[in-house]
């Protein structure tokens, strides 16, 4: 069976009916399998799977187009119709693990003839089945499905409403002080004299770095910290209480203990204690980078009794300039979008033998860019074999996303279909902040991770479908490639024509250990947020989150912030945002098999083939092991946060 794609609409009635009539039937499909399985027709335990997972690509395909079309489709009734299809997948899951026919066709499976990944899939079945709460009586079956819709149902308006939630300021021209030209030109004056800023990334992130204004950072940043707010009050409120019922009736302590049972960490009780080890590696070098901090702060403000939260990037950025020699507005001259979309498409193509061949194809939005991605054969010899497709909607719009993140559009299953993912993110038309470059290197480190994960032959395990806190490794790893000087020379131009001088990257590595232990604590406060809000329900959530992120970081958070209501990582990492630290651990590790040499073809081939293309058929650490010839350590993590 020769490996397709998706046939993607041409116009909005067709994504209409993908998002519905299409995603219906498929669903149907789905459900019908399911019922097959119940029949009661003699099928040894391989052809059960066969049809377990059946129904579950048909699920996956519903799935990984109405999440994505949720959240960007600029048509309002598509969006809605997608989210429908989102609830209904979930749940058809919940109905799925709650049902004891079902269950007892794979609880005395015969495990023999079975290999090792198909023994893996029933296992995973069966954990599914018990999480799923199959074994409860019918009472708390029946509570547990209503719990999961309404856990959905929640999430998504809690998504919603942040994406939704695009807010303005209005400041004097003057209050652009500092700013880049090209940012003052593309924000004109209106008619009341007054210049609209917005909480949109390509506004936030240079008036956070560069407005020498005070207040003008501080307004954008109170605008931004209040995005989803107030309507989040109740709904957080409610999924963090419908979490802690959920959790208690499937037998767990709480959500975190849960949510870790298939991570990692294995249990709730390690996120503290592994935050604790971070905590104790990182206070040190924080105190002693906050007091640069504050004294430089002081010296435009000689009364300022702390450094908040909108002063840190504009103090980090000058004290870089000034002690570094890192001029934030020069480095960015050297990052116009258009280049560093071709530098990461060269970069990662030559890193895992890859080429991208640009496609003209139907999308959800004229900005969309599509590619096919190709293996090219060793020795460049032969025929290169496309491996799916990516599509990557990058500039913001309203009714979209409006972070970064990797999405799937179609699942890819050995020789049946090629995988589609879409990177989406707001970054700007113009030129990037070197920030947004390591953010583009990371996104899509996961959009190449779907890709090359994506062919195996069970859908449970093709793609990012690995434990959930090690997927953010292989990005942060990618990162790496956006501070070499090597790579960067490669797609980097000033008005010139002249890559980025080598001594420049070597200023900008040095400038980096400046403030990593500050960066450190900043996701330290934030991961306990996730943590404690759902352990400890605290009933005032803006006090909460405000007390937890102070105690986190000497950096002050500005006063009755809503940071929570906007917190989008509380829907789909629940408890455990603790994973961006925990996988930052393993990618430091994984960067040492380069041994410095970031462009040594051998290691990356090993990499992609021992990690990257195992998809979920493994667990991570016995991956990680594969790879490095040992277990991942914390000393590779120490050094680096010794460069602070």
């Amino acid at each position: 069976m020769t490996a397709s794609l998706l046939d993607l609409p041409a116009d909005d009635a067709g994504w209409l009916d993908l998002a519905s009539t299409r995603a219906d039937a498929r669903l149907k499909e789905a459900g019908d399998i399911l019922e097959r399985l119940k029949d009661g027709a003699a099928r040894t335990t391989l052809e059960k799977l066969d049809l377990w997972n059946d129904a579950e690509i048909a699920g996956s395909e519903v799935a990984s187009a109405a999440s994505l079309l949720s959240e960007v489709h600029p048509d309002a009734g598509i969006r809605a119709a997608a989210e429908q299809r989102v609830e209904a997948v979930d749940a058809l899951v919940a109905e799925r693990n709650l049902d004891r026919t079902l269950w007892a066709v794979f609880a005395g499976a015969d495990r023999e003839g079975l290999d090792e990944v198909a023994a893996r899939l029933l296992d995973h079945i069966l954990r599914d089945f018990r999480r799923g709460g199959v074994d409860l009586d019918d009472a708390s079956r029946e509570r547990v499905r209503e719990l999961t819709a309404r856990d959905t149902e929640l999430s998504l308006a809690f998504n919603r409403a942040v994406r939704d939630g695009r807010r303005e300021v209005r400041v004097a021209p003057e209050s652009l002080e500092g700013l880049p030209a090209d940012f003052v030109e593309s924000h004109p004056v209106g008619d009341d004299g007054l210049v609209v800023l917005t909480t949109e990334y390509t506004d936030l992130l240079p008036v956070r770095e560069f407005a020498s204004d005070r207040g003008t950072r501080t307004a954008v940043l109170e605008a931004y910290n209040d995005l989803g707010w107030p309507d989040n009050d109740v709904v957080l409120a409610e999924l963090l209480a419908i979490r802690e019922e959920r959790a208690r009736l499937l037998g767990f302590t709480d959500w975190a203990d849960f949510e870790t049972e298939t991570r990692m960490i294995g249990a709730g009780a390690e996120i503290p204690a592994f935050l604790a080890h971070l905590d104790e590696a990182s206070r040190p070098a924080a105190a002693a980078e906050y007091e640069r901090l504050l004294a430089r702060l002081r010296r435009d403000v000689p009364d300022a009794e702390a450094v908040t939260s909108a002063d840190y990037w504009f103090l980090m950025s000058a004290l870089k300039r000034e002690e570094y020699d890192v001029d934030a507005q020069v480095v960015r001259s050297y990052f116009r979008f258009d280049r560093v979309l071709a530098g990461v498409l060269e970069t990662t193509g030559r890193l895992f033998d890859l080429q991208y061949v640009r496609v003209e194809t139907p999308a959800w939005h004229e900005d969309v860019l599509s590619y096919d991605v190709l293996r090219v054969p060793d020795g460049d010899r032969g025929t290169p074999e496309r491996l799916g497709r990516i599509h990557l909607d990058l500039h913001p719009r309203d009714g979209k996303y409006n972070h970064a993140a990797c999405f799937t559009l179609s699942p890819g299953v050995a020789g049946r279909s090629l995988p589609e993912g879409v990177l989406v993110c707001n970054f700007s038309r113009g030129v990037l902040e070197h920030d947004e470059v390591v953010t583009f290197f990371h996104e899509f480190g996961h959009l190449v991770h779907y890709i090359l994960g994506s062919h195996l032959k069970w859908i449970r395990f093709s793609g990012i479908e690995t434990e959930w806190d090690f997927v953010e490794a292989p990005s942060q790893m990618l990162e790496e490639w956006a501070w070499d000087a090597a790579t960067l020379a490669t797609f980097t131009a000033d008005e010139d024509g002249r890559p980025i001088p080598a001594d420049l990257v070597q200023r900008m590595q040095r400038a980096d250990g400046f403030g990593r232990a500050l960066e450190v604590r900043r996701q330290l406060g934030y991961a306990n947020v996730s943590y404690r809000l759902h352990v400890d329900r605290p009933a005032d959530l803006q006090a909460a989150t405000e007390a937890l992120i102070e105690a986190a970081t000497p950096i002050r958070p500005l006063r009755n912030a809503h940071t929570y209501a906007g917190f989008g990582h509380l829907t789909g990492y629940g408890a455990c945002y603790y994973t961006y630290q925990w996988s930052l651990v393993i990618a430091r590790d994984l960067l040492s098999a380069f041994g410095g040499d970031l462009r040594e073809p051998e290691v990356a081939r090993r990499y992609r083939t021992e990690i990257l293309e195992r998809g979920g058929s493994r667990d991570a650490a016995d991956m990680v092991t594969s790879f490095l010839g040992r277990p991942y350590a914390f000393d590779a993590y120490r050094d680096w946060l010794a460069g602070a």
